[in-house]
Parts: structure tokens; C-alpha cells; sequence
């Protein structure tokens, strides 16, 4: 099987690239923490109304907001092949058919190859 030239599209983002989207994801939700810290403050000093309500919201998003940052912070993108385009990729060279066998409409498995003009 020769190989295939990577399309930009089908490249991966480089290490740096994702560590970088990652470092902004984690401050951004511990910015947004930081936000409910300042919001149940002012709540419970201005003695603002539904205060049982906002209070619990603020405080479960102190609490699991940490939690939530830090398991997105060391996620990464999936490898190609736990991707639909990564499968669909592999499905197509597994049919991929030999020099050769393309001019007589048949595959390496012995089907025919179905073009869109057909």
C-alpha cells in the first residue's frame, strides 16, 4: 500500500498547541470559580432575595469547578483512529483497491468498486 500525502486538515495540532488551549481552558474556569467566590460574597452582604437559592449555586460552582478544570486541563483529543474520520479513513484503505485492479472494477476482497458516476 503506498503512502498517502497528511492533508493540513487531516493534521494533528502540535503539543504546544493543544498544552496552550488547555492552559486557557483551565484559567478560564478557575477565573469563572473565582466570579462565584466574588457573587456569594456580595449576596450574602447585600442580603439579596432568593438567597437560598443563588448561595448553593454559588458554592457548587466553587466546589466542582476545580474539580471539572483539572480533569479538562488533562484531557486530550482523541488518537485519529477513536475518531468517526479516523475510522472512516481506515475503512476506505481497507478497500482501497491495488494498482491494477482499479481498471477491471474489482477490489483486493473481490467486490465491485461503486464510483459516484455509477
Amino acid at each position: 500500500m503506498k503512502n498517502r500525502p497528511v492533508l493540513i486538515t487531516d493534521a494533528e495540532r502540535s503539543a504546544d498547541d493543544q498544552l496552550r488551549s488547555r492552559q486557557i481552558r483551565y484559567a478560564s474556569m478557575m477565573g469563572l470559580r473565582i466570579v462565584c467566590l466574588i457573587v456569594a460574597t456580595v449576596l450574602v452582604m447585600n442580603e439579596a432575595p432568593m438567597l437560598w437559592l443563588w448561595l448553593p449555586l454559588c458554592l457548587a460552582g466553587m466546589v466542582f469547578l476545580p474539580w471539572m478544570a483539572v480533569l479538562i486541563a488533562n484531557d486530550r483529543p482523541p488518537k485519529r483512529e477513536h475518531t468517526l474520520r479516523g475510522k472512516l479513513a481506515r475503512q476506505h484503505r481497507a478497500v482501497d483497491p491495488q494498482p491494477g485492479q482499479a481498471e477491471l472494477g474489482a477490489t483486493p476482497h473481490g467486490g465491485k468498486i461503486i464510483t459516484p458516476d455509477e
